[in-house]
C-alpha cells in the first residue's frame, strides 16, 4: 500500500507509513501471541487483533462515531478491548503501534489495555 500511494499524499502521511512498514517487518502476530495494530483517525481510533500466520482479525474495536476520542476515551476502549480478548481467551499480544509516536491517545490506549490485563 505504502508504495501505492498519490502524489498528493501529505508528507505527514508518506512518513507514519515508512515508519509503519518498518515496524512490521520486525512485529508479527501469531495464534498464541496476536497483532495488537492501532489505528488512530481524525474522529477516534481503530483497534485489531490480527493473527498473521492465518491472516484473521480475531478482534476488532473503535470508539463510539459520536464522539472526538482524548486520551479519557483511549484508555477506556484499550480496557473493552482487554476484556473482550480475555473473554477470547487472549492474554499475550503484540503491540503494533502503526508509525505513530508512543504518545498521547497510543499511550494511554497502551496503558488501559495493560491495566485491563492484555500482556506486551
Amino acid at each position: 500500500m505504502a508504495r501505492q500511494m498519490l502524489k498528493r499524499t501529505g508528507l505527514k502521511l508518506k512518513a507514519r507509513v515508512k515508519r509503519h512498514e518498518r515496524i512490521r517487518k520486525k512485529v508479527s502476530g501469531s495464534t498464541e501471541r496476536p497483532r495488537l495494530c492501532v489505528l488512530r483517525t481524525n474522529r477516534g481510533l481503530e483497534v485489531q487483533l490480527v493473527d498473521d500466520t492465518t491472516e484473521q482479525t480475531l478482534l476488532g474495536v473503535r470508539t463510539p462515531t459520536k464522539t472526538t476520542a482524548n486520551r479519557s476515551h483511549a484508555t477506556a476502549l484499550g480496557k473493552q478491548v482487554a476484556e473482550q480478548a480475555k473473554a477470547k481467551g487472549i492474554t499475550k499480544v503484540v503491540f503494533d503501534r502503526g508509525g505513530y509516536i508512543f504518545h498521547g491517545k497510543i499511550a494511554a490506549f497502551a496503558a488501559g489495555a495493560r491495566e485491563a490485563g492484555l500482556d506486551f
